[in-house]
């Protein structure tokens, strides 16, 4: 059975920074694409950032620059290190593979 747990999620003001982490179980993150997704009160949820199976990082233009997404196989764990936040970033972030999600962690930036 395939979960991801995500945590890391809390507030933080403008500028300031946090790291998400994704731990799955019942299948292995060398051999799939994750993916980081956010979805702020009232909108759709946007794709934000992924790592492929080969360990590529893609990013959305909104993030490029001030996210990094990595995984650690040991750990079975994918991250997504967030700087320079924003008060647009204010979400819940989830994480996925394939058609599986996580619960999400919420991200609050605000003075």
């Amino acid at each position: 059975q395939v979960q991801l747990v995500e945590s890391g999620g809390g507030s933080v003001q403008p500028g300031g920074s946090l790291t998400l982490s994704c731990a799955a179980s019942g299948m292995n993150v060398r051999f799939y694409n994750i993916r980081w997704a956010r979805q702020a009160l009232g909108k759709q949820r946007e794709w934000v950032a992924s790592i492929t199976s080969g360990g590529r990082p893609v990013y959305t233009a909104s993030v490029k620059g001030r996210f990094t997404i990595s995984r650690e196989i040991a750990k079975n764990t994918v991250y997504l290190q967030m700087n320079s936040l924003k008060s647009e970033d204010t979400a819940v972030y989830f994480c996925s593979a394939d058609e599986h999600w996580g619960q999400g962690t919420q991200v609050t930036v605000s003075s």
